[in-house]
């Protein structure tokens, strides 16, 4: 017993225990750290490239499993988060990505964003349409079409032509004002085109809607490039002689009259 008590108690083997203790601690912190930083965990990546305001389907991600360590507090892991919701306005998802929360929005949530694209000294017009004047809700936001317009000279003949082409459409509304893009077979008809002119056009527009006739959207292919143009001015002489065109540079007085109306 005093043999073994001595051993005990001498210092090389209290030295070489307690460097033994150490490393066995160090292995097992080590090995828990390894495999908590390895630990795999399942997630839903894109499957291809996905653009701003696509709806996320099935067919469009795809499930992986990946290191926890990799993963950011904004990766989304539940599939229900992800799936039926849009890509953000303003980004878009690469192929092999994470879904990430801030990219990720409610189809409610998608801001007015066309209006950012309207060029300088243009005034938006929204034109009224239905299913009919839609081609079965055909027209969709980049798209471009031509205007024609139909009504009635002085006679009483009908009249029909193209009056201005190479719109191009900024946005989709339907009834609820609620933008429209290729959301499939669920989406909402369309109600309004929503578009931008210069105000020259915008003026001509409008007392189109005025008079007795309707203008008529038709849409064009994806190699349209016409410019936006006024194409008859017998159409446009026709809507501008029934109207009154108040002139801009005189300012209203009670005295006025019709001082300030140049008729055309």
């Amino acid at each position: 017993m005093n043999a073994l008590k001595k051993f005990v108690t001498n210092k090389t083997f209290v030295t070489i225990a307690l460097g033994a203790a150490c490393l066995i601690i160090l292995y097992v912190a080590y090995t828990y750290r390894v495999g908590k930083e390895i630990n795999k965990v399942k997630i839903y990546v894109a499957k291809e490239d996905i653009p701003a305001r696509t709806e996320i389907t099935d067919n469009l991600m795809e499930e992986v499993e990946v290191a926890s360590s990799m993963l950011s507090k904004d990766v989304i892991r539940d599939v229900n988060s992800i799936k039926g919701k849009y890509v953000n306005y303003n980004t878009y998802i690469p192929a092999g990505s994470p879904f990430y929360a801030s990219a990720i929005i409610e189809w409610k949530q998608m801001p007015d964003s066309a209006w950012s694209s309207i060029p300088t000294g243009n005034t938006v017009f929204s034109l009224p349409v239905n299913t009919t004047t839609t081609y079965g809700n055909s027209i969709f936001p980049g798209d471009k079409i031509d205007l024609y317009y139909e009504t009635k000279d002085g006679s009483g003949m009908y009249v029909f032509g193209k009056l201005i082409e190479g719109i191009t459409i900024l946005a989709v509304k339907d009834e609820d004002g609620e933008h429209i893009f290729k959301k499939g077979s669920n989406q909402k008809n369309a109600s309004a085109l929503i578009f931008s002119v210069s105000e020259e056009y915008h003026i001509l527009l409008r007392q189109a809607t005025y008079l007795d006739g309707s203008l008529v959207p038709v849409p064009r292919n994806k190699n349209y490039n016409k410019k936006t143009n006024i194409t008859s001015e017998y159409l446009r002489h026709l809507i501008e002689n029934k109207c009154r065109i108040i002139n801009p540079d005189v300012v209203d007085t009670p005295d006025a009259g019709d001082e300030n109306i140049k008729v055309k």
